[in-house]
């Protein structure tokens, strides 16, 4: 007999949730390597036009959080960012259904998270550079985008996954009311 442990089953819905973390991985490294390319070559000069009116590499030392905010509550930022940063961890390995949406919106807000984390603790201050001066005011980096993406994504997820439900709330309602009226028809079996 070659039936599944309900261990087994639930590990494999899960969906193989270390992939995922790997994704999580790739967008830490990428962000870091962006981030030490700018120390390195953009700190001296400060900031480098690459697309004229809209887009410069800006170098910024960001000691808040996303776009300069809570600036003189570091810890108490780093504190919930570590916290969100297990949970979401957590969720993704135990807890997350099979859905590559989902997992992409949670592996990137990890990814996001961590690769900024590690900025505050080793440098005391996040690198930003990524400056569309034409149509954002605000400096960021790869993490922030990572987490912005995520996050976008995540609503998406919850907009189809609520459009899904209605839809089979829907149709159950249209069966029962089919069921109910065949039931009431003359001549139909009660």
């Amino acid at each position: 007999m070659t039936g599944t442990t309900p261990n087994e089953k639930r590990s494999h819905q899960r969906g193989r949730p270390w992939l995922w973390l790997f994704v999580s991985l790739a967008a830490v490294v990428v962000d870091q390597l962006s981030k030490w390319l700018c120390a390195a070559y953009l700190k001296t000069v400060g900031s480098i036009t690459v697309i004229p009116g809209f887009l410069k590499f800006t170098y910024l030392e960001n000691t808040g959080a996303a776009f300069g905010s809570f600036t003189e509550h570091r810890w108490v930022f780093m504190i919930f960012s570590t916290v969100a940063i297990v949970a979401v961890t957590i969720y993704l390995l135990l807890f997350a259904e099979n859905n590559r949406l989902l997992r992409w919106s949670l592996a990137l807000i990890i990814g996001g998270g961590v690769g900024n984390m590690i900025d505050r603790i080793s440098l005391g201050y996040v690198i930003d550079f990524l400056d569309f001066h034409a149509i954002w005011q605000y400096i960021f980096n790869i993490a922030d985008s990572c987490v912005c993406v995520g996050a976008g994504l995540m609503v998406l997820y919850s907009i189809l996954a609520l459009v899904q439900e209605m839809k089979a709330a829907e149709a159950k309602n249209a069966t029962a009311d089919d069921e109910q009226n065949t039931g009431d028809e003359p001549g139909g079996d009660a």
